[in-house]
């Protein structure tokens, strides 16, 4: 035999069997391509978000108080009083009724200064401020129960996967291509 023949005769069987060997690891069953989802739950996180609200509102006070004591009311009244009751009576009894009338008219002349004090008011506008909390869901992520090859599994995705879950080499492909 030739040399040549011998190379030859020995390459071509080194190609059939690759050619075989290749062809047979096509055919070979890799697994299945998809798993299939059985169910899909969205995850969901509440977002809490603080803003302030302002608005105008009128409020009623009372003005500043010159004399606390009721003094010149007091005073007033006494005055008043004493004249009223000096027109009363004669002798000891116009000093008593003097008296008695200085005495009235000071109380009297003290609790209508009093009223007068308290009513005495004005309003202004005044901002009153409060935070509210608006909320509101976010989808974070996706809880996937899934079927691979009679085997039930579950797993968190970024998406939703529809239908089925791409398998690559018995394994789930969870990121997008």
């Amino acid at each position: 035999m030739n040399k040549s023949m011998l190379v030859g005769a020995v390459l071509g069987a080194v190609v059939v069997s690759a050619g075989g060997a290749f062809a047979t690891y096509t055919l070979v069953d890799r697994g299945p391509e998809f798993a299939s989802v059985l169910a899909v739950r969205p995850v969901k996180e509440t977002i809490r978000t603080p803003r302030e609200v302002c608005k105008d509102v009128t409020v009623t006070r009372q003005r500043p108080v010159q004399d606390s004591n009721r003094i010149a009311g007091t005073a007033v009244g006494a005055v008043v009083g004493g004249l009223l009751g000096n027109q009363v009576g004669g002798g000891n009894g116009k000093k008593i009724a003097t008296v008695a009338g200085a005495v009235g008219g000071g109380y009297a002349g003290n609790q209508v200064q009093g009223r007068m004090q308290a009513n005495d008011t004005y309003s202004t506008t005044e901002t009153r401020c409060s935070t509210v909390t608006d909320s509101h869901e976010k989808i974070v992520g996706y809880d996937v129960k899934y079927d691979l090859e009679g085997k039930s599994g579950q797993v968190r995705m970024d998406r939703d996967p529809g239908q089925r879950i791409p398998v690559h080499d018995g394994q789930l492909v969870l990121t997008r291509q």
